[in-house]
Parts: structure tokens; C-alpha cells; sequence
């Protein structure tokens, strides 16, 4: 059965793209545009990883992961937040409401897929 991933994203070409590459690795996708859509999916889908946008309308990306890390039920859930914001405060902050790991925007689809993997404690296909 393959991992089950979340991507929340209000960006549409960035959801294709994602959503595209997820696919592609043999993920299950599932979207959400908004932070309060990224909470119910979450709490529905329970995806083993959700690929969490800072930037989002209704709930931002860290009010979405800092719910999920207080719900007992959802807080194994593993977080991946991407953001255009790369201050390192934005990175401390992300990283101090939960999140497991950052990467900022623009990035390497490479790079995400081999995180992605990473994170999922998926063994990496060689080059």
C-alpha cells in the first residue's frame, strides 16, 4: 500500500506540479486549498505526511500544523511545510509548532521527492 500524502496549497500551479510528482513517486494525493480544508482532509484522510504551504486563507500553515500536533489523534502525522517565507525566523518558528522539516520555495523537485522519501522511511531509488 503506498504512503498517503496531503499536499495544502492555495497556489494552483504549484499544486499540479505537486500533486504531478507525488503521483509520480507512487504516492497517494489528496488536496486541500486552504487551511481549514487541510484540517478536515487531515482528520479524514489521516495521510502519513502533509505537504503544508505557510501562506494559506482561513488557518495558515502554522496554525493547521500547531492543531494537528494538539490533537492526540492526528499528532503522528508528519508535516512538511514549504514556504516562499525563509527568514530564519520562519524556519524556527515552523520548526518550534511541530513541523518535522522546511524547505523553502522555490526548490528542487529532485530534492522534495528525495525529503519526501526521507520522511516516509522509504528506501531512495538510485540514479
Amino acid at each position: 500500500m503506498s504512503a498517503k500524502i496531503l499536499i495544502a496549497d492555495d497556489e494552483p500551479n504549484i499544486v499540479i506540479s505537486l500533486e504531478y510528482l507525488m503521483k509520480r513517486e507512487g504516492y497517494t494525493v489528496t488536496v486541500a486549498r486552504d487551511g481549514e480544508e487541510a484540517l478536515a482532509a487531515i482528520a479524514r484522510e489521516r495521510p502519513d505526511l502533509v505537504l503544508l504551504d505557510v501562506m494559506m486563507p482561513k488557518k495558515s500553515g502554522f496554525e493547521v500544523c500547531q492543531a494537528v500536533r494538539a490533537s492526540e489523534a492526528l499528532r503522528a502525522t508528519k508535516i512538511l511545510m514549504l514556504t516562499a517565507k525563509g527568514r530564519d525566523t520562519d524556519l524556527a518558528k515552523g520548526l518550534a509548532l511541530g513541523a518535522d522539516d522546511y524547505m523553502t520555495k522555490p526548490f528542487s523537485t529532485r530534492e522534495l521527492a528525495r525529503k519526501v522519501a526521507e520522511m516516509l522511511g522509504a528506501q531512495q531509488p538510485q540514479p
